[in-house]
Parts: structure tokens; C-alpha cells; sequence
């Protein structure tokens, strides 16, 4: 039981750590806004192209959801990710904003494409031929940010196990 009792504890805590510590960053590749890939910002009728976060340019370009990427202004190394992106405002320019930052004509479009208002609030995409905008995008995809659901169990096992040795051996010495 003893044996049982320390694999558990053991078990329980090395699962403990890596869940801790179980996101990694891995650099996948980078882009510019003007990237010639990009959409022109007058080219998709009624209302521009589409407008992309940083994390959606991402998945657009390097596939999966979203939600897998990190992005940074900095470089390509994972210790230097600023969880920020470089996007093309309409009528404005280049402007850094959060990785996730959205500000979309109807909630989708990188326009209207006449009367755009030249503010820094105007919609801004990620991902799309405007203006040349200095600066460059790297995509860092996350991964093993969630354990599954198989690790939890026996984490939860391990400490079930180590519990029941305590109470067990509290009860000993009551007795």
C-alpha cells in the first residue's frame, strides 16, 4: 500500500508541474500587413475585404483556429512574444494593438471603401494590401496549454490515494 500511496503522490505531482507548465510556443512563421498575399483594401465588394486580427491573419495563413496563435511585433524568439501585432488602420495607417484587437467595419470588412474617417478608431486588419506598413507579424502557435482529461483523472487519483493513506494512518494512531 505504501508503494501505491508514493506512486500516487509522485504521479499526482509530476502531473501537477507539467500542467503548470504545459504551454510551449513554436514559431511558425511571419508576415507583413502589406503582405502581397494580402487582399487590396478596395477589392471585395460591397464593403472591402475581410478584416483579420493578428491571430486570425494567423490562422488564415498558417491554418487551425485562432485561438492556437500567439503573436509578436519583436522577432521570431519565443522568449521575446509581446502578445501584440502590427495592423493597417484605414485612412490612418500602421498602428500596434493587442494580438486579438478588433475594430471591423459591420463587424467584418477592413472599409468602408469611401468615406473612411482617417482616425486611429477606424477598421484595421492584420492582413491587407493599404498602406506599406513598416513593421512584421511573427506567429508563434501554442500548444499543450490544456492537459487531457486523462492526465486530470489520474492526478486526481494520485492525490485521492494519498489522502486516503493519511486518514488511514490518523486513524492508527488514534487508536
Amino acid at each position: 500500500m505504501k508503494t501505491l500511496v508514493k506512486f500516487g503522490l509522485v504521479s499526482a505531482l509530476a502531473l501537477a508541474a507539467s500542467a503548470a507548465n504545459a504551454v510551449t510556443y513554436t514559431y511558425v512563421g511571419s508576415w507583413i500587413p502589406d503582405d502581397s498575399r494580402a487582399p487590396t483594401w478596395y477589392g471585395s465588394p460591397p464593403n472591402g475585404p475581410l478584416a483579420y486580427t493578428g491571430q486570425e491573419a494567423a490562422a488564415f495563413l498558417f491554418g487551425g483556429p485562432a485561438s492556437q496563435y500567439a503573436i509578436s511585433t519583436i522577432d521570431s524568439n519565443v522568449a521575446n512574444i509581446n502578445f501584440s501585432a502590427v495592423y493597417d488602420v484605414i485612412g490612418y495607417g500602421g498602428a500596434t494593438f493587442a494580438q486579438n484587437y478588433s475594430s471591423k467595419y459591420l463587424g467584418l470588412y477592413y472599409g468602408p471603401t469611401s468615406g473612411y474617417t482617417g482616425a486611429l478608431n477606424g477598421a484595421a486588419s492584420a492582413f491587407v494590401r493599404d498602406n506599406q506598413i513598416a513593421g512584421t507579424n511573427y506567429a508563434f502557435l501554442i500548444s499543450g496549454a490544456v492537459p487531457e482529461p486523462a492526465s486530470w483523472m489520474l492526478m486526481i487519483g494520485g492525490f485521492g490515494l494519498v489522502g486516503a493513506s493519511m486518514r488511514r494512518k490518523s486513524a492508527i494512531a488514534q487508536a
